[in-house]
């Protein structure tokens, strides 16, 4: 019998290329079970920002979307995209992953969608009003500064870029949902990316750490003012456990950060 490969996971180097190879391939191959594991909470067309529960319907993030262009990168099954739609936006739904995106198609698109790297966008300059990824792809990349001057460049004048990324300071934590992961074990300024991966060294999952001050000079660098930073607190009717986010852990430590982000 032929048993299935368990990855190793470490701490080492992880590049450009490499990070953006194990994503794709590691979204594609997961995302019916994220998408089934996941899907109710997300739904079908709401933008929630992150494992608490945060609606942009209640926090208004992006300000004003109908009759804006918006791009939402990172897209997965296109949930934000929608909501996005149905208040009368024009988003574009991007995603490196081929498998979230035929997601978004069984839900039913009702906008573009497009497959391709957060880090090289296929559109021309100054072609949208906003931007937002809910936890996608800035988590997942080596050079964040270069995925913030590709999205700069196709935003206009005074565009908007809200993303929301695990908070940083739960990386000095176990990722875990019960009171394991309530003790620091590890340090918060160790940047070294966190890798899974196979028995030749393939990385198959690749997630990178960033320092809140990491993170707001990269916005800088990467060509946006930072107009907020929200840590959403846990709320009393979220009762789920998603992953190391749990409402042990949400109520004593932050679990998520928006950067609310203007283009300078």
């Amino acid at each position: 019998m032929i048993q299935e490969y368990e990855p190793e996971a470490t701490r080492r180097h992880a590049g450009d290329q490499e990070s953006s190879r194990a994503s794709r391939g590691w979204w594609d191959r997961n995302a019916d079970e994220y998408q089934s594991e996941h899907g109710a909470f997300l739904g079908d067309d709401r933008f929630v920002w992150g494992p608490e529960g945060l609606d942009e319907a209640d926090a208004g993030l992006l300000g004003d979307v109908a009759g804006r262009d918006v791009l939402e990168i990172g897209a997965g099954a296109a949930q934000c995209a929608r909501w996005l739609a149905a208040r009368g936006a024009r988003p574009v739904a991007l995603d490196l992953s081929h498998r979230q995106l035929q997601h978004a198609l069984r839900i039913g698109a009702d906008v573009p969608l497009v497959e391709a790297d957060a880090g090289a966008l296929p559109f021309r300059d100054g072609s949208f009003d906003l931007a937002c990824s809910a936890y996608g792809a800035v988590p997942f990349v080596a050079d964040p500064v270069r995925v913030f001057r590709e999205v700069r460049r196709v935003l206009r004048p005074g565009g908007r870029w809200v993303f929301s990324v695990t908070h940083p300071i739960r990386w000095a934590f176990p990722d875990e949902p019960g009171p394991e992961g309530l003790s620091v074990s590890a340090s918060y300024f160790d940047r070294t990316p966190y890798v899974e991966q196979d028995d030749a060294g393939r990385a198959l999952y690749v997630e990178h750490h960033r320092t809140l001050g990491d993170r707001v000079r990269d916005v800088v660098a990467g060509g946006f003012r930072l107009l907020d930073l929200v840590e959403p607190e846990w709320p009393a009717w979220n009762s789920q456990e998603w992953g190391g986010w749990s409402p042990l852990r949400g109520n004593l430590i932050p679990g998520t950060a928006i950067f609310v982000c203007e283009r300078a």
